[in-house]
């Protein structure tokens, strides 16, 4: 995550993008791997520093996100 060593979000959004991941990683089919909670985790960051705020759009762009990205 090396493209937000500098990022700050205020306590109300990391709690939404905090459910945004749980939300995101429990449709994932086990085992689940850490590589895609990653992807998943920087596409959610990625959306949120954007300015997105709803948790459901942010798991969504992130699980569309994941399903583009070459295994």
């Amino acid at each position: 995550m090396k493209d937000f060593a500098n990022a700050s979000f205020p306590p109300e959004v990391i709690s939404v993008m905090e459910q945004a991941l749980d939300a995101a990683v429990a449709t994932l089919p086990e085992p689940v791997h850490s590589h895609h909670v990653q992807l998943i985790a920087e596409a959610i960051l990625r959306a949120a520093h954007s300015g997105e705020r709803d948790p459901v759009v942010l798991q969504r762009l992130a699980l569309l996100e994941l399903q583009l990205h070459p295994r």
